[in-house]
């Protein structure tokens, strides 16, 4: 018979709950930081577009008005 108890030793939960308060804080800061890096991210990539449409559409409006 497979013995489940043998892979539950690397499991710890502690009495004093205190031992958690660590863990809590470094995940917000972590959290926090995924956060900010996600809103530069997309503020960066929305000025890449309007830089890319203000260069490449407006040049391409210019070619099709030349063309007619």
């Amino acid at each position: 018979m497979f013995n489940y108890l043998y892979f539950m030793e690397f499991l710890y939960f502690p009495e004093d709950k205190a031992d958690y308060i660590p863990g809590v804080i470094s995940l917000v800061i972590f959290m926090c930081g995924a956060v900010i890096a996600t809103y530069l991210i997309v503020k960066k990539s929305k000025k890449d577009e309007e830089k890319f449409e203000e260069k490449y559409i407006h040049t391409d409006q210019q070619n099709i008005d030349e063309k007619q």
